[in-house]
């Protein structure tokens, strides 16, 4: 296992795509941030780090006794989670949590996280071997050890991988949010749902609060590579509670900010205040990656021939030596009146291409969940609208997962009939999948 190189912080750049002309009297103002960080690539490289370094990740694994059922699924998760092990960069601090309807301390212990080298890495795999199916499910429990391990290290890149079989069934929803609501911020996480017995929401939900990637893995036998894919990923962030932060004028209204790829999310209710008219929406943490997002805001109106700066996006790091957020990188969006009738109608291709992405990833979750009530007609208008966006922008990914859940008769018209019979692995990745998007074309 090859040791860190000599660290590198990310360098960021900010891309703002718009059609700035409004007609007289408008008031809306679309645009699509594109966020760009290169030149890092080395775990915790930009943080202050503490005794265990800078960064550190806790593999949560699901040790209920639906994991029993079959043995493929304890035993894919014990291996996953040793070639997980086995990515680690030396100098990362780690731990293993066997989660049921308590949490506990499978490697280190101890409250304590390990620092990964060879010896460590070993007596890792050890104890994984003695892993174990039994009792309940509680997955608040296994988020707040994860905070209680991470937060004990002065880490500046704190990440979690969760794998679960089957619903949460040991607490109430409203203690899986608090737990949530708890740990956000605090760490990433990334949730991945083995088999078909568990509750894609609330994988989604656990990824999308603590910032982080959801998928299934149908078959057990996929495991190790979906772990190691996600530890690779993990090793490569390099500087850690990023925030988009935006700065309106007087008079302007945000209508919402969206994360629109690699996945929509939207952020607009996880504003906190950062100052005189700007606010901080959370992005996580970033390696070498490039992310888009949508800002829509509403100026006073105006006549023509006047402009305005209708909102500054910049990016913004905590600095590691504990003084104020630096800013990483910055963009302008604006807005021009005219009554040029071709100027002011034209929409910016790459607002026209997200708007149609969130609206597929809408259509999907609302289709499915006609589907599972019963509306067939409701399920079929809104499957085949979805076939229809996800032709349009050539989002092949998910036109594959549809074809799996709905007949295409016209793909162009958003013409389908729904499957008499529908395998649930391929509706719950269709479910799972749903808000992933794929790039415009520039």
């Amino acid at each position: 296992m090859a040791n860190f190189s000599k660290p590198t912080v990310p360098q960021f750049s900010v891309d703002v795509y718009q059609n700035e002309f409004l007609p007289e009297g408008g008031r809306d103002v679309s645009a699509i941030v594109t966020v760009t960080s290169t030149g890092g690539g080395t775990l915790g490289a930009a943080g202050g780090g503490g005794a265990h370094g800078s960064a550190g990740v806790v593999i949560m694994v699901d040790c209920s006794g639906s994991m029993d059922y079959p043995a493929t699924k304890m035993r894919g998760a014990r291996e996953a989670t040793a070639a997980a092990v086995d990515t680690l960069r030396d100098g990362t601090s780690f731990a293993v949590v066997a989660g049921t309807h308590v949490a506990k301390e499978v490697y280190p212990g101890n409250g304590r996280l390990a620092v990964a080298d060879a010896r460590t890495r070993a007596e890792a795999k050890e104890a994984l071997r003695r892993l174990s199916a039994g009792g309940g499910t509680a997955i608040g429990t296994w988020l707040r050890l994860a905070d209680r391990l991470l937060s004990s290290a002065g880490l500046a890149i704190r990440h979690g991988i969760l794998l679960t079989d089957g619903r949460n069934e040991h607490e109430s929803p409203e203690e899986l949010r608090a737990a949530l609501d708890a740990c956000a911020g605090r760490f990433t996480c990334d949730a991945r749902g083995v088999g078909t017995d568990w509750e894609v929401k609330e994988v989604t939900g656990i990824a999308s609060a603590l910032l982080g990637t959801a998928d299934i893995v149908a078959d057990p036998a996929g495991l190790t590579a979906d772990f190691t894919a996600m530890m690779e990923q993990a090793m490569g962030k390099g500087v850690a509670d990023v925030a988009l932060r935006l700065w309106t004028p007087v008079g302007v209204e945000i209508a919402f900010v969206k994360q629109v790829a690699p996945t929509v999310e939207d952020l607009t209710g996880r504003r906190t205040g950062a100052g005189p008219r700007a606010g901080d929406y959370p992005t996580g943490s970033w390696g070498d990656e490039s992310r888009d997002y949508h800002v829509s805001v509403r100026v006073p109106r105006a006549a023509v021939g006047q402009e305005m700066l209708a909102a500054r996006v910049s990016l913004i790091a905590p600095d590691p030596a504990g003084g104020d957020a630096r800013p990483l990188a910055q963009g302008l969006v604006r807005a021009v009146w005219t009554d040029d009738l071709a100027m002011s109608t034209s929409i910016n291709p790459q607002v026209a291409h997200y708007t149609g992405q969130a609206e597929l990833a809408d259509a999907i979750q609302q289709g499915l969940d006609a589907r599972k009530s019963g509306d067939h007609d409701g399920a079929t208008a809104k499957l085949g609208r979805a076939v229809q966006l996800a032709a349009v922008s050539g989002n092949a990914d998910t036109a594959k997962l549809l074809s799996k859940v709905v007949d295409v008769v016209d793909a162009v018209a958003g013409t389908v009939r729904l499957k008499a019979k529908v395998a649930e692995a391929d509706e719950m990745t269709l479910e799972t999948r749903s808000t992933k998007t794929v790039r415009v074309k520039r």
